[in-house]
């Protein structure tokens, strides 16, 4: 029986077997950002799962997977347009590639050789930038960007040569692999800023949602949020997700770290060895059953639960505070002022070289 004979008959049955999907990567004119192109590439496997992504600050606006009865949905917040990332109304950084070091450095300042680095705002962050890409078919579509960041961009030693593959595989797996080389030694530490809900849609928040972390320890931070150096185990706090919790058991807690951040904004310290691909976090939605699980090589993750009031572009999608759960793996904040963190140090023999996957499914 050929292919269209068994659709028909499966028609005449009640029962619709869709043709299999085929992988591929297509791009679209996304308008315009400080005289350059913009496209918008949607990478699509043979399973039907697909990915959007933006030249324009390797921004993710889109992920639609199944739920345990196969239906898609979109698991990350975005927008529809450039202008909800660039526009005056644009905040929060949704989905970005952050750089060159993302999260906190104390009082912007460091020290690398000797020599004392006030990090400034002059300059564009890697968000804010239109990115040269590549499409790559096959049965495993990429996206390759690439970015030279001038020496003293943003008061940053080294000019930079960074690369940024997004590879969407046959398994539902989300890999983004961070490269970069420098001609001096500098620091950095680059991560994605997607916010997840895996009910899909601006609808609910992600406070019943199960969250699991596969770390016994994080790291303390002071009244401005950024780490002061000491580490603590997370048992007997609201930090312990070392079992599937709800995000929102333990968000309301008299802990200090938590008052002042409005929830959870805080880094943890993952098991095993940084430079490791292993297993960080797990997230799922009971009710529609999908489930994300972050697997990375970088030293902590960042869980930041969409704390404050969203920008004006994402209250007019409806997004909402604790709408969505961001899991940033990346090197620890404040690292290049702290001896004991590893060590967020690039050197013409040692590039930057991570690996952070997002892989999809659903619980049955």
């Amino acid at each position: 029986m050929n292919r269209r004979m068994v659709i028909a008959a499966t028609a005449m049955l009640g029962v619709w077997v869709a043709a299999p999907a085929s992988a591929a990567i297509t791009s679209q004119d996304w308008g315009a950002w400080d005289g350059r192109n913009v496209r918008l590439y949607t990478l699509t496997n043979a399973a039907g799962t697909e990915v959007k992504i933006a030249n324009y600050g390797g921004v993710i606006t889109s992920i639609r997977v199944p739920g345990r009865d196969g239906t898609f949905a979109d698991v990350v917040e975005g927008f529809d347009s450039l202008d909800g990332y660039a526009g005056p109304g644009a905040g929060g950084r949704y989905g970005a590639l952050i750089g060159r070091f993302a999260n906190r450095i104390k009082d912007q300042t460091y020290v690398l050789d000797g020599v004392t680095y006030h990090v400034t705002r002059d300059g564009m962050p890697y968000d804010r930038r239109v990115w040269d890409a590549r499409a790559v078919d096959g049965p495993e579509p990429q996206l390759v960007l690439h970015l030279t960041d001038p020496d003293g961009t943003m008061g940053f030693p080294g000019t930079m040569q960074v690369t940024v593959t997004y590879t969407l595989t046959a398994r539902n797996v989300l890999r983004i692999h961070y490269h970069a080389t420098t001609d001096k030694p500098t620091v950095a530490s680059l991560t994605n800023h997607s916010y997840f809900n895996m009910a899909g849609g601006p609808g609910a928040t992600i406070l019943n949602q199960l969250l699991t972390m596969n770390a016994d320890r994080y790291t303390i931070a002071d009244e401005k949020n950024v780490p002061t150096g000491e580490i603590r185990d997370v048992a007997g706090t609201p930090f312990d997700f070392r079992r599937a919790t709800p995000i929102g058991a333990h968000i309301n807690d008299p802990d200090p770290m938590l008052r002042r951040a409005g929830g959870y904004d805080h880094n943890f310290v993952i098991n095993g060895a940084p430079g490791t691909l292993r297993p960080a976090a797990r997230l799922e939605d009971p009710v529609s059953g999908r489930v994300l699980e972050e697997w990375t090589t970088e030293a902590g993750v960042q869980v930041y639960t969409a704390n404050y009031p969203p920008s004006a572009a994402a209250k007019a999608k409806g997004y909402q505070v604790h709408g969505a759960v961001a899991l940033e793996a990346q090197a620890f904040p404040n690292a290049p002022n702290i001896p004991g963190f590893p060590s967020a140090l690039v050197t013409p023999g040692k590039p930057l070289d991570e690996i952070t996957e997002f892989r999809f499914s659903a619980a049955r």
